[in-house]
């Protein structure tokens, strides 16, 4: 049998803040909703915000917390995730499709370039643990900025630039392959005090039936407790598989940057040869493996390498193997031993 591919990190004493909750006879949105926000805005440095049970309403929330109107523009990579297409089905929000840069993140550069189409906000996601150098070009774009670090939460580029500290409002979802789960939900932030009460106008729409119950808010706070460890070992296991891609032909996937301090949230490469014959070749030592854009925007725009010339080799042909916190040792040098001969 392959490797499992995701395993959240949760240990057996972690259940027991969810027993107690149970035992309060609390298990819908109450305290330890509250708590979660408070803690998880705390981390990234930002003051209050919203916590949902869908990434899609947190998403929706925020790009009518902007006050985006019908037609209204908003730059997003081709990277993202295409949840973003309904959300902006939803909200009658105009998408305006960007390339990535080199390292995979939102290009500065064609942003820059799509100004002439008159976009009133940019979609800032970042895949794959990836942050960037500094937030300053992206603010100079002067639009409000939607921060998504659903993959880089924890994230660092060397002494001072942190997954959340460029958005304007920062949306991070939970589910089970996260850095943090919840078992399902999602959050969205901001240090602004307008916005944060119309992200809570959004939401008090819904409520109670739309916030994040304190059961999954329960998970989430035991989690965040013991974040720095968790981030410590994904990290750990992100450095010893670059060391394996190095000896390969095949290319990291985001910075290599020895200043980065990736959250280990996946490990994805960029293979020469077919994806399939690689994806055939891990199973065939016991390691599970996927496309790693199959469910993004750009899925669609495989062969529009005229548009977006960045991110069509990460569209084509990037693959992704396990990384969590409980890989055997085994198990990791499996892993280690399929990518380093990888083409």
């Amino acid at each position: 049998m392959a490797i499992r591919f995701y395993k959240p990190a949760l240990y057996r004493k972690d259940m027991d803040a969810v027993l107690q909750t149970m035992v309060d006879e609390k298990i819908g949105p109450g305290e330890r909703k509250k708590e979660f926000l408070k803690t998880f805005a705390s981390y990234i440095g930002k003051k209050d915000g919203i916590a949902l049970r869908s990434y899609l309403d947190v998403i929706v929330a925020s790009l009518n917390a902007l006050e985006l109107g019908e037609g209204d523009g908003v730059l997003i990579s081709v990277l993202s995730p295409k949840i973003y297409l309904e959300a902006f089905r939803r909200t009658g929000v105009k998408p305006i499709l960007i390339d990535s840069d080199e390292t995979g993140l939102p290009s500065i550069e064609d942003a820059t370039a799509k100004l002439s189409e008159d976009p009133k906000a940019i979609i800032y996601y970042e895949p794959i643990c990836q942050v960037p150098e500094s937030f300053e070009p992206l603010k100079e774009l002067g639009l409000p900025i939607i921060e998504d670090i659903s993959q880089s939460l924890g994230s660092v580029y060397g002494d001072e630039t942190r997954a959340g500290m460029g958005g304007d409002i920062v949306i991070s979802e939970f589910e089970e392959n996260g850095v943090i789960s919840t078992g399902g939900g999602a959050a969205a932030v901001s240090s602004d005090d307008s916005r944060i009460e119309k992200l809570k106008k959004e939401a008090s729409l819904g409520s109670p039936y739309v916030d994040l119950p304190d059961m999954n808010a329960a998970l989430g706070i035991v989690q965040l407790g013991k974040i720095d460890t968790l981030l410590a070992r994904r990290n750990e296991l992100y450095r010893l598989f670059m060391q394996a891609q190095m000896k390969s032909g095949a290319k990291l996937f985001g910075s290599s940057s020895p200043t980065m301090y990736a959250n280990g949230y996946g490990f994805s490469v960029i293979v020469n040869t077919k994806p399939d014959d690689a994806m055939d070749f891990a199973v065939k030592h016991g390691v599970s493996s996927k496309r790693t854009f199959t469910q993004s925007i750009g899925a669609r725009y495989q062969d529009r390498f005229d548009r977006f010339p960045n991110a069509i080799a990460p569209l084509t042909r990037a693959i992704s193997f396990p990384l969590y916190p409980f890989l055997a040792k085994s198990e990791i040098e499996s892993i280690q031993r399929v990518v380093s001969h990888l083409g």
